[in-house]
């Protein structure tokens, strides 16, 4: 199919695009969303850019300010522990259905993704690094097969995304991973308790390790990070 033949993308997908280019830090915090940038970009109209904006705006993606356009969220600390402190329990919860009901595929599927995991810590790319260590907890969810709590996962993920481009270090990164694997060894051994006790210990450690002191880092221009 031909470039002109492609349908247009619908605001939803534009929104899910630029979704997944956060949660893979592609576009960082603080980044303002231009819509003659994006309309440009996917060859629509202003209105469904507006439209996708708004999606994302209602998720806590981005925020929209008055007269002055659109921005990829840029949250602060009080904001860092509100999302942690939900995540906290509702991971504990899906911790616990996780060991339950896991199946021998779920595990080979979520061993795949550690040793992705291990490959991006090893080399220089920090999005697709930090992409793997969310994208970690939503197939967690996946496998309970609970689509309400998924859909809230993918949220505080995508938010969380965001929170960890401003405040995290490369070495907080690997300690995420190296517990991810402690996780899943007490899954797997049928664990439920210790498995919960990790998953909270997890998190809280993500949490308490972010640094607030300089403000987080700041965006970058656009187009050239979409296109990138």
């Amino acid at each position: 199919m031909s470039q002109e033949d492609r349908p247009d993308p619908s605001a939803d997908d534009i929104a899910k695009e630029i979704a997944a280019a956060i949660v893979a830090h592609k576009l960082p915090p603080g980044t303002r969303l231009r819509e003659e940038a994006l309309a440009g970009v996917y060859q629509v109209s202003r209105t469904k850019i507006r439209a996708a904006l708004l999606m994302l705006s209602k998720d806590k993606l981005i925020h929209i300010v008055p007269d002055k356009g659109a921005f990829v969220s840029k949250p602060d600390a009080n904001e860092a522990r509100e999302v942690y402190a939900v995540r906290r329990i509702l991971e504990a919860a899906l911790a616990r259905e996780f060991v339950a009901r896991a199946t021998a595929a779920d595990y080979r599927r979520i061993e795949a993704h550690l040793a992705e995991e291990r490959k991006a810590l090893d080399s220089s790319d920090v999005q697709e690094r930090n992409r793997l260590l969310g994208h970690f907890h939503i197939l967690l969810a996946e496998a309970v097969g609970n689509s309400v709590l998924t859909g809230m996962l993918r949220e505080l993920s995508a938010r969380s995304a965001v929170i960890t481009m401003l405040y995290q270090s490369s070495h907080d990164a690997s300690c995420s991973s190296q517990e991810h694997h402690a996780f899943i060894e007490a899954a797997r051994a049928g664990d439920a308790d210790r498995a919960c006790m990790l998953m909270d210990q997890h998190l809280e450690h993500v949490q308490t390790a972010l640094n607030f002191k300089d403000g987080g880092r700041s965006g970058s221009d656009l187009v050239s990070a979409l296109l990138s």
